[in-house]
């Protein structure tokens, strides 16, 4: 069942398995904030077993752009377009929060990014990578990091609603 991600009142709905919920959920909400401020877009997750397709997109992408592959289960993930963008996030177990901007129109920019739940430690397979921190209301300390995207990953079509 899907869940409108409220970021006034922080829940951990989704996230209780994590060892980080509470930080996990603040960085859940703090997506959700920017999604609703940036393009009035109302973040909606599903439980992982719902949104197995965004979840292997995503996937797909870290294992054949960097060779990477999450050893946490994802727990929740969304997937919509906004302005000619299509957004994929997908929130692991570990605290972990991934996410994908791709441009739908050829030569827009495409890139995914990385964000660590507070107080969870670098996992293994992102350690190659650099963290900048930025201070969250709703999430504490968040530590981020990113790639460019440079070959083709073509997401299949959004379900209509979405």
């Amino acid at each position: 069942m899907s869940y409108a991600v409220d970021f006034v009142d922080v829940s951990t709905v989704g996230l209780e398995t994590s060892p980080v919920a509470e930080a996990a959920a603040g960085l859940r909400a703090n997506e959700a904030r920017y999604s609703k401020n940036k393009y009035d877009h109302v973040f909606t997750v599903e439980p992982a077993v719902e949104a197995s397709a965004t979840i292997a997109w995503v996937s797909g992408i870290l294992k054949s752009e960097r060779s990477i592959e999450i050893a946490s289960p994802a727990l929740e993930a969304t997937e919509f377009e906004v302005e000619g963008i299509r957004m994929a996030y997908v929130f692991y177990e570990s605290g972990l929060s991934i996410n994908v901007m791709y441009a739908v129109a050829d030569g827009g920019k495409r890139a995914v990014g990385f964000k660590l739940s507070d107080g969870m430690a670098v996992p293994e397979e992102l350690g190659a990578f650099k963290f900048a921190r930025q201070r969250s209301k709703l999430a504490g300390t968040i530590r981020g990091s990113y790639f460019v995207i440079k070959q083709e990953h073509r997401p299949s079509p959004l379900p209509s609603g979405s």
